[in-house]
């Protein structure tokens, strides 16, 4: 019969207790009579497990030949643990924490005994002696288990009576137990107090204002809580994002988490350039031209010309001096000082604000990577994801019934991914499999290349035929055809691409994926590329005379918002008149699946225009904004009505971070290489603009640094700021070697925590062995001192059966 486990109630003393007043429960007489428990409990285990061995081995003796002999055991005995080595086992702790609730109320009997040593103790002679836990009344050897556990659970409702409501409230939540029995021991702790509170007397009044206070506080807690929810609300799409993730798995989830990041840049971006360029100009227009400006006509909002080049959308509108005007009195005058405070230079303000942004932008690229490559790439094995995600993934905080199928919906698909990624395991293709699929793969690459050099021609020769061609002011909506190819050519190739990856016959779909984003990636930007080749070397030559800056601006303009007309044909017809064809016309029930690569690439190709753009259209990252606000709904509720989750699931856990890695260096490092070239070598117009009299705009800052050399001494540290820290290359070599060893640092922090975590997991394996190993030598000293017990036994028997051998 299965005997009770014995738990021990250590609670050793500190020296910091013996100058305190002593404690209504006297710990000493606690752990003495636990300690006498253990100790007759431990003899009757003893005697007990000795007679199980006499009767285990009278009837399991070893079989003995005629002649006496005894039979050896054979492997299958030896490696038969003992009974004492089972109740060793059944004795560690993690066989008996979490089995047996009087061991959880032993564990936690002992932490209330420390946390209330901490704060003050009433004074004894103020608790009678019925207080004072005790065991001793007790019969020891014919205790049930339900009668020690009740003991203990006395013991523990006695000290948490002692502890604060807090630390009382901290304790009981942090149990491994039920609620119902946490809401026993609460009510069990609080039962005392709650007496002295229904007394009655000359304090009756309490009790009223203890429920007014008690109603406060409740109300005051659940004001916490709304706007605690109030704030989790305002988290963009947070509900609808765990929908996605829940029905589509995290491929189609990392689409819109990319999406998200994204409207995160272009509102960091946004503040800077509407505070110092936006809001100052608006508050200081220049003088009108002498021209009066078009009325609005609504092409506008297609085109971006007409009277939107009279406004601060665009460069041209920006002045080429300081806000504030120079005072005309002599010296000494009433406007003295105003004239020798520093003027807002406009020029000077334009190019830094660009500068700081894209600086900012650089940095926020950089640490969103890093963060993205340590959530991602996670350091250790992945071997006990499947247990910890059937065990430990819910979140039992979820009470309501929409939550909680959201949430079913996420580990069933999380599941799903694992075990699609466990079961996907490519088997060893012959030689002819190979060199077939190498020579397929080829084929497509090549196919693939040769598109996007087709396309990149077509788009050359249509930019010179657009050259060649000039469109006159009265034809702008003339000026929508190249924007117009540029997206037909991007709408069409993905699909191409899409069906020559067919052919492929790819065995994981994460590797489709890839291919797919790298033959999109090269595509744009290859169009990218000849677009600004044209803008800057095209057409700077043949807009002498005009704003060739804001024709610049004018064309991102209009290929952003050609982009998101374009992304949503692709949506109406890629998505949806083809669902309604297989269901109505096919008869097919399968949806279209959502593409992950194309989706993410067009992200990607319209932030690239919005950086490109930053420098000719400062208010790009505005309509830019609104553009991925309206994708996320648009695409949000096609693919939740039109597309299918995908028929073998992966496991999206490293697409954030390759994202990421595309924004940051083919695309911003692209936009950042076209500014630059932009700022240091292209001559600004003649005619519009800040920078209209300099013949680059980096001059602006050495006309800057000139004026304030004039000044006068209170000026004159900026200067020399401009002189070592901007125009000498010596501290861009010093911060990108900080930046560099600050990555390296990083990788090396990285390195150095898989190599501690492969030293943990070895220690733990070895630990495992050392407990098997002394487990087996504990078995062995039992076995001989078994062997010698009955070898002792059988020479005695055979001495007292042969008396005349004495």
């Amino acid at each position: 019969m299965a005997q009770p486990l014995n738990f021990v109630l250590h609670v050793p003393e500190t020296p910091e207790d013996h100058g305190q007043e002593p404690s209504p429960y006297d710990e000493s007489d606690v752990h003495d009579s636990f300690h006498q428990l253990i100790q007759e409990q431990s003899r009757w285990v003893a005697e007990e497990g000795l007679e199980l061995q006499e009767r285990e081995r009278g009837a399991g003796a070893p079989q003995t030949t005629g002649s006496g002999s005894r039979i050896p055991p054979g492997p299958e005995d030896a490696g038969a643990p003992s009974t004492a080595t089972l109740r060793i086992l059944a004795s560690m702790p993690s066989r008996t924490i979490g089995r047996s609730r009087g061991a959880i109320i032993s564990q936690y009997y002992n932490r209330t005994v420390q946390l209330r040593r901490r704060v003050s103790r009433p004074e004894l002679r103020g608790v009678g002696r019925s207080a004072r836990p005790s065991l001793r009344l007790y019969d020891l050897e014919l205790d049930p288990a339900a009668l020690e556990e009740e003991e203990k659970r006395l013991l523990l409702v006695k000290e948490l009576q002692g502890l604060t409501v807090a630390q009382r409230d901290h304790m009981l939540r942090g149990m491994p137990l039920g609620l119902a029995e946490k809401r026993c021991l609460r009510e069990e702790s609080r039962t005392p107090r709650g007496k002295r509170r229904g007394r009655p007397g000359r304090r009756g009044l309490l009790p009223c204002c203890g429920r007014l206070r008690d109603a406060c506080v409740l109300a005051l807690h659940g004001l916490g809580l709304a706007l605690l929810s109030g704030l989790l609300a305002l988290v963009p799409w947070r509900y609808a994002l765990k929908r996605i993730g829940g029905r589509f798995g995290s491929s189609a989830l990392s689409y819109f988490l990319f999406l998200k990041t994204l409207l995160v840049f272009n509102a960091l971006l946004l503040p800077l350039l509407l505070a110092f360029l936006v809001g100052a100009q608006a508050a200081f227009p220049p003088p009108a031209s002498p021209g009066s400006a078009p009325s609005f006509t609504g092409l506008e909002l297609l085109t971006g010309g007409g009277s939107f080049n009279y406004t601060v959308l665009y460069y041209g509108y920006y002045s080429n001096s300081s806000l504030t005007r120079p005072c005309a009195l002599p010296p000494g005058g009433p406007c003295g000082r105003e004239a020798e405070s520093l003027p807002y230079n406009m020029p000077l303000a334009y190019l830094f604000t660009v500068g700081v942004a894209f600086f900012i932008t650089c940095i926020t690229l950089v640490y969103s990577m890093s963060r993205s490559f340590g959530e991602s790439y996670r350091v250790g094995s992945a071997s006990g994801v499947h247990a910890v995600t059937v065990f430990c993934s819910w979140d039992h905080k979820v009470t309501q019934r929409r939550a909680s199928r959201l949430q079913c919906d996420n580990i069933r698909t999380h599941l799903k991914e694992l075990l699609a990624e466990r079961q996907r395991r490519q088997g060893p293709r012959s030689a002819c499999g190979r060199l077939r699929h190498v020579a397929v793969l080829g084929l497509v690459w090549l196919l693939c290349l040769g598109t996007t050099v087709g396309c990149t021609m077509a788009v050359y020769a249509f930019s010179e035929l657009m050259i060649k061609s000039p469109v006159s002011a009265d034809q702008e909506g003339a000026l929508l055809a190249l924007p117009v190819v540029v997206c037909l050519l991007n709408l069409g190739a993905p699909y191409l691409f899409r069906c020559l990856a067919a052919l492929e016959r790819q065995d994981s779909p994460v590797l489709e994926v890839y291919l797919a984003i790298c033959r999109n990636l090269i595509f744009k930007m290859a169009i990218l590329g000849i677009l600004c080749y044209h803008w800057l070397g095209r057409r700077v030559g043949t807009l002498k005379d005009q704003c060739w800056e804001n024709f610049v601006g004018q064309e991102l303009y209009r290929l952003t918002v050609l982009d998101f007309i374009f992304v949503l044909l692709d949506t109406l017809f890629g998505e949806l008149v083809w669902r309604l064809i297989s269901e109505k016309k096919l008869k097919r029930r399968e949806k279209p699946e959502f593409d992950i690569a194309g989706n993410v690439l067009e992200l990607i190709y319209g932030q690239t225009l919005t950086w490109l753009g930053v420098l000719f259209c400062p208010l790009l990252p505005a309509v830019q904004i609104i553009k991925l606000l309206l994708i996320f709904y648009v695409k949000k509720t096609s693919l939740m009505a039109n597309c299918q989750a995908p028929r073998r699931p992966w496991l999206a856990s490293h697409m954030s971070t390759v994202f990421v890695s595309l924004l940051c260096f083919p695309s911003f490092l692209g936009a950042a290489v076209f500014l630059c070239y932009a700022v240091w070598q292209v001559k600004p117009s003649s005619t519009c603009g800040p920078f209209r009299t300099l013949d680059t705009m980096y001059e602006a800052g050495k006309v800057w640094v000139r004026r304030l050399e004039a000044a006068g001494p209170r000026v004159s540290w900026l200067p020399w700021v401009h002189r070592y820290l901007v125009e000498n290359t010596f501290p861009i070599y010093l911060v990108s070697a900080l930046l560099l060893a600050v990555i390296y640092l990083n990788i090396q922090v990285v390195k150095g925590q898989r190599r501690v975590i492969c030293l943990l997991k070895e220690q733990i394996s070895n630990e495992g062995e050392d407990k098997v190993f002394l487990i087996n030598r504990l078995h062995s000293v039992y076995e001989r001192k078994e062997r010698s017990r009955a070898g002792r036994s059988q020479e005695t028997e055979r001495l007292v059966d042969h008396p005349d051998a004495w």
